[in-house]
């Protein structure tokens, strides 16, 4: 079973190529499923005032899931196309967030944190937010933030859990009680995680989670699916198969794949 759950397009600014080309792509590859999983409007910032080219701008979000639906019919007999969400956890706009996630049939919505109030930790352009900062501090506070998206009921797996890692930025002490804090809220929540390759292109130069966490991911019984995080279709399940390795020494077997917010467990 190979599938690729996480992919971006040119609808939201950072991103290059149509949703089309994402899923031909898919099928010249060789996959069995696709998740077309676009990043939510921005709701908390003003977007004319913030970054540019940060998420799909909220008219454009009906297209995306009209376009995504149409392809997943067209398509229908090549490549299972599953229509997807990323939707940032944001505290405080939790209604916002819920009336996305309920106004459309989603295959499966992505719960991934990018931002800490303002600050999109994500972002290369903001990597300034760390000056002055306690390392330790912000750390607590991304974990809190996924610990409160797993209780919101509104995500079918945890995006690139650990992605606060991602420019190098670490506390001098120990942050293993965070990351299995994160991990224990998921297994509570009865959500999936994704193992994120994109994590070998940036600074961290490892997948999201790392292997120690992948390991507890295992042991505490948590599914788990599988992403590239492409932003290009030349991208689509790039490093996928480290990945698959990573899922095996793992103990892994099976993946997770989600249809109508339904997860079914498949053997890859």
């Amino acid at each position: 079973m190979l599938i690729d759950y996480h992919t971006h397009h040119e609808r939201c600014g950072h991103a290059v190529g149509k949703l089309e080309e994402y899923v031909k792509q898919g099928i010249a590859i060789g996959l069995d499923q696709i998740g077309l999983s676009d990043h939510m409007p921005l709701l908390h910032v003003n977007p004319e005032e913030y970054y540019p080219e940060m998420a799909m701008p909220m008219e454009e979000l009906p297209r995306y899931v009209e376009e995504a639906f149409s392809l997943k019919e067209k398509y229908k007999g090549q490549i299972d196309v599953r229509v997807g969400l990323e939707g940032d956890y944001i505290e405080g706009s939790e209604e916002k967030i819920e009336a996305i996630v309920n106004a459309y049939p989603w295959d499966y919505v992505i719960g991934s944190v990018h931002f800490l109030g303002t600050w999109d930790i994500t972002d290369f352009r903001q990597t300034q937010g760390w000056e002055g900062r306690d390392p330790m501090a912000v750390y607590e506070q991304y974990y809190d933030a996924i610990i409160k998206a797993t209780k919101t009921g509104f995500y079918d797996y945890i995006g690139h859990i650990d992605v606060i890692k991602r420019f190098g930025f670490k506390p001098e002490g120990d942050v293993t009680g965070l990351e299995n804090a994160a991990l224990e809220a998921v297994k509570r929540s009865g959500m999936a995680i994704e193992l994120n390759a994109s994590g070998l292109r940036h600074a961290c130069a490892e997948m999201f989670p790392g292997k120690r966490m992948l390991h507890y991911a295992k042991e505490l019984g948590i599914p788990i699916t599988i992403g590239s995080d492409a932003h290009s279709p030349a991208r689509l399940a790039e490093n996928l198969e480290q990945a698959r390795q990573c899922l095996k020494e793992a103990g892994f077997v099976q993946l997770a794949t989600f249809e109508r917010r339904i997860r079914t467990l498949v053997d890859f």
